[in-house]
């Protein structure tokens, strides 16, 4: 039925007495002008490139049409365009302003060696694929695929990347947001196991991002603490950090999940901050009784949800090595009571209990954000590959899809109604441009469509990229 739909006129309703038809024939008429912008900024910064970098390549040059920096480019690029499967990508290869924001130097595809991609200047599904399902012990011996991602390499990747983008800044304060999230499972995957949180079977990655920068994506199986693998992240995380900035004070701020006694005895011995929710218990509950009154008192007053704030000292009886800060907010909401804890390394001096809970801690509801960013918007919750290594490089892909996102909102976009957008309205509002492109000996010339309503955002979005950074190489 949609073969027929495809290849036959299609009929709408008739605006008088004029027929509406349509047919898919206007030719090479691209949805994506805004690929454009995110191309430029790509190849300017070099973000894909460095990620590209992290792969071996065992395929015979002379016989290769398709490089792993363009893989991966069109890969990230559909990715931020709105493409999440790679069957999309087809029908995409045959995109010339898509191979364009890629980089291709004939973007049409019409001097392609085979006959059979002749028109074709990208790649298509199963050229891409082999991206993810290379496995990692594979060579030049292998028959099919032979792109093997080192993940050590990817991992740092990301790290340098954040520091790049922050180069020549003296930073004061690093305040790295860490939390799990689930991927949920629908087949047989490796390492898939029940969640009882989540209440589906999936994936437990560990998240660490500092502000909108994802500086860690580590795919675990669900069967775990959703803490497990923190000390380590931090171990091999924080010195990367102080290499860069020495003085910069580094700050671990997470929910209840990660109030652990490892945690943080790790931060407390390598002079480290830390500010972590903690799960209510009776204990704490007795402790605020008076504080949970006197909000009470006041919801009654004013008819409005009230809070107030004290601190305790606070030791487990048996899983804490000692007595900790812990900060209390008493809060009466319509209805029912909601107190909340946070355990923290900072004294009262620094920050007193209600700017640490409202100012520092509440803070980290920005981190779900881009988490939910880069699991929905660019698709890092789609794990269909049976392997846990090619789901886990499938999140790392969103991640840099993530990456280049952010530095186009930060560059391109500051001072725009799009500065604080996240990525599915900057897909929808500046990305998604109609634009016909065509192609001669001295010249690509791009049709924008005339009616575009961001035309100003736009350009001046690359005017920003261009005033930001020199052109590579």
């Amino acid at each position: 039925m949609q073969t027929q739909c495809i290849s036959h006129q299609l009929e709408f309703q008739p605006l008088g007495k004029r027929a509406v038809v349509g047919r898919f024939d206007a030719g090479r008429v691209s949805s994506d002008g805004g690929a454009l912008l995110l191309g430029e900024l790509d190849r300017r910064t070099g973000i894909v490139s460095r990620f590209a970098s992290c792969f071996t390549d065992h395929r015979v040059p002379s016989l290769v049409e398709h490089p792993v920096e363009d893989l991966v480019r069109q890969r990230v690029l559909g990715l931020c365009l709105g493409y999440e499967d790679l069957n999309d990508h087809d029908v995409l290869r045959g995109d010339a302003l898509l191979a364009t924001a890629v980089g291709k130097s004939d973007p049409t595809g019409m001097s392609r060696r085979r006959e059979q991609n002749r028109g074709h200047a990208l790649a298509g599904k199963s050229t891409l694929n082999r991206l993810e399902l290379t496995p990692a012990d594979a060579s030049s011996a292998s028959r099919y695929k032979k792109v093997v991602a080192d993940g050590a390499a990817i991992e740092q990747c990301f790290v340098d990347e954040f520091i790049d983008s922050r180069q020549g800044e003296e930073l004061e304060r690093i305040v790295l947001d860490i939390d799990p999230s689930d991927i949920e499972l629908h087949g047989a995957q490796e390492g898939r196991f029940f969640h009882g949180y989540y209440g589906h079977y999936c994936y437990l990655p560990l998240y660490i991002f500092c502000g909108d920068q994802l500086l860690l994506a580590r795919v675990r199986e669900a069967n775990i603490d959703g803490c497990s693998g923190t000390v380590d992240a931090l171990e091999w995380l924080v010195p990367l950090l102080r290499a860069q900035w020495p003085a910069a004070e580094i700050v671990v701020r997470a929910d209840s999940g990660f109030a652990r006694e490892s945690i943080f005895a790790w931060c407390e011995n390598n002079d480290v901050e830390y500010v972590i929710g903690l799960a209510r218990n009776p204990v704490l509950g007795s402790a605020i009784t008076d504080e949970l009154e006197q909000a009470t008192e006041l919801h009654v007053q004013t008819g409005r949800p009230a809070r107030v704030f004290s601190e305790l000292d606070y030791r487990t009886k048996q899983s804490w090595s000692r007595p900790r800060r812990v900060v209390a907010k008493a809060e009466r909401l319509p209805g029912k009571d909601n107190p909340r804890f946070v355990v923290t390394s900072y004294s009262p001096e620094r920050f007193d209990a209600q700017t640490l809970y409202e100012s520092e801690y509440c803070a980290r509801g920005e981190m779900e954000n881009r988490i939910k960013e880069q699991q929905l918007d660019l698709f890092g919750s789609r794990a269909s590959c049976t392997a846990m290594r090619a789901n886990q490089l499938r999140v790392w892909l969103s991640g840099v899809a993530h990456v280049l996102m952010a530095e186009f909102r930060r560059t391109a976009l500051r001072g725009t109604e799009l500065s604080r957008a996240r990525t599915s309205t900057i897909r929808v509002r500046l990305l998604k441009v109609g634009a016909v492109i065509k192609v001669s000996v001295r010249r690509v010339r791009i049709a924008l469509s005339s009616v575009f309503p961001l035309q100003h955002v736009f350009a001046e979005a690359l005017e920003l990229i261009q005033c930001a950074y020199q052109p590579q190489g």
